[in-house]
């Protein structure tokens, strides 16, 4: 395997180390390692079963940004963007090398973020597990191998599950910490085994990186339709994102993170991460193939040891179990991971107020105001006395991810918009006939009939009606549609509550929104919903 060694190593960017040093190795050998070493076991059907401990999803609380030069003025602080000291982070670089050099065994992946060759980074991962290091290989663009020996990395994360930060020190927040710093172009990864972190601060770097070229990042899900037009699927976890964009009709560019360009949709990673909690093979074919498939990666899924059997109803390691695989494990994967600029941009809400309708046609200003609010409504929690469903706006359907302003990404996505005459489309997968645990979930099927008509063009060629509250165009009639659904009023058996309810929606849009106003034009100011 040394024709996958770089020359430019690990002692070229000043990190010493006696640890055997595991370079670009692919999956078989990754996996025969993670076994050997106890970090998971196989299931019946192949794919590599681990668990994360106690850290089951990110750590946002404990992600921080070196504050410096650099950034004081590029960053978004705040809540999402919290700051630490160069002295801080320097003594936690410290700390982290030191670690390194006491390992018998480290796993270095050389990789690229970002399929359009313009555009890509060159990522350095550095792990002490082997899954970690299969994972972040699955997830990111492979270099072929030719591309390996010159390969010199513009940023570099190293990810310790086993350090343990130290809040006087290092300021953190306490043992778990990812500290990102864009001057030295270094991420700390510590206290955590959950590898998402590792994608997603990928991810940060390019939603850093990218506007200043005029190119627009987004969380988003994308793919190709028949006549070679392509639908962008924005949507918070839970709203279907993975799920719609996984069409045996249509041809998968990615699930979760993109790049759009004057010339292409790009996804910048080259695999998928999906949620494993309660998959059937009927509602999500293409994905529950993935789970018997040697290669993937099972996090936090329940496995029988005997058997080796999976258990994808069973939480009890975590609500949000998760799989990784290379995207050509979905059949109709675009062959390099691109796609025309868009002709539809979907925003996916999950409404557990059962207010909006399941789908509405967006103005270029509408567009820009749901995309910077970025909602979507959780159901009510376990807590003793909470009934109601919680709203959550996340700008950018994507803000723990988003370093600079919000109004930067959403001036590129409007003008994108405007240039390409692209169709916009606000999709309720979330309640109708009432708010949750009164009415039910939009039925799949349906969601479906309604994409399909909305990226086929067909459904504009019916009656639309404006939304009193939200002032959108919502279809009347829609072929192989249930006419009830598309009103949501109209399946409540309690008007006057959903008026209330509408209204009370309105309000939350309109509060949110207030720290937007000054960055936006009177155009996407005037397109907020009416308060009555």
């Amino acid at each position: 395997m040394t024709d996958r060694i770089p020359s430019f190593d690990l002692a070229a960017q000043g990190i010493s180390t006696a640890a055997n040093l595991n370079w670009n190795l692919i999956t078989a050998p990754l996996v025969e390692h993670a076994v050997r070493r106890g970090e998971g076991i196989l299931a019946a059907d192949g794919p590599l079963v681990v668990e994360t401990g106690k850290h089951t999803g990110r750590s946002a609380n404990d992600k921080f940004i070196v504050r410096d030069a650099t950034t004081e003025d590029t960053i978004w602080w705040g809540k999402t963007n919290k700051g630490m000291t160069s002295e801080h982070f320097a003594a936690l670089k410290a700390d982290f090398y030191s670690a390194l050099a006491t390992k018998d065994t480290l796993y270095v992946q050389d990789l690229f973020g970002g399929s359009q060759p313009e555009y890509r980074v060159n990522v350095r991962v550095i792990t002490e597990l082997a899954w970690h290091s299969l994972f972040i290989r699955t997830l990111l663009v492979r270099p072929e191998t030719a591309q390996l020996a010159d390969f010199a990395p513009e940023f570099t994360i190293i990810d310790l599950p086993s350090f343990r930060a130290d809040p006087a020190r290092h300021g953190s927040r306490g043992e778990t910490v990812i500290a990102v710093n864009f001057t030295e172009k270094l991420i700390l990864i510590g206290g955590t085994a959950y590898a998402g972190e590792m994608k997603k601060s990928v991810f940060g770097i390019l939603n850093y990186k990218l506007p200043v070229e005029g190119i627009m990042p987004m969380h988003c899900s994308a793919n190709i339709g028949p006549k070679g037009d392509t639908a962008v699927f924005f949507g918070l976890s839970g709203t279907g994102k993975t799920t719609l964009s996984a069409d045996a009709s249509r041809t998968l560019i990615g699930d979760d993170e993109h790049g759009w360009s004057d010339t292409a949709v790009f996804n910048f990673e080259g695999g998928c991460y999906a949620k494993m909690i309660r998959l059937s093979a009927e509602a999500e074919p293409e994905i529950f193939a993935t789970s018997k498939r040697f290669g993937t990666v099972l996090e936090n899924v329940v496995i029988d040891k005997d058997t080796r059997q999976l258990d994808f109803d069973d939480n009890s390691l975590a609500e949000n179990s998760r799989g990784s695989y290379p995207i050509d494990f979905i059949p109709n994967a675009s062959a390099d991971n691109m796609g025309p600029v868009p002709q539809n941009i979907v925003m996916l809400t999950a409404d557990a107020y059962g207010v909006l309708p399941p789908i509405a046609k967006l103005t270029p200003d509408q567009a820009m105001y749901h995309f910077l609010s970025g909602y979507t409504a959780r159901v009510a929690g376990t807590e003793i006395g909470v009934t109601e469903p919680e709203a959550t706006f996340s700008t950018c359907f994507g803000a723990p991810f988003m370093p600079r302003h919000p109004s930067i990404y959403g001036n590129l996505l409007k003008s994108r918009i405007a240039k390409g005459g692209v169709s916009c489309w606000l999709v309720n997968t979330g309640w109708t006939g009432g708010k949750h645990g009164i009415g039910r979930r939009m039925p799949i099927k349906a969601t479906r009939a309604l994409l399909n008509a909305a990226l086929d063009g067909s459904i504009n060629d019916g009656e639309f009606r404006t939304d009193p509250n939200f002032g959108f165009k919502v279809p009347v009639t829609v072929a192989g549609v249930d006419t009830g659904i598309l009103d949501p009023r109209s399946t409540w058996a309690d008007k006057e509550d959903y008026d209330r309810t509408a209204q009370k929606l309105v309000g939350q849009f309109i509060d949110n929104f207030a720290q937007f106003e000054d960055h936006v034009d009177e155009g996407v100011r005037q397109a907020a919903p009416k308060a009555a």
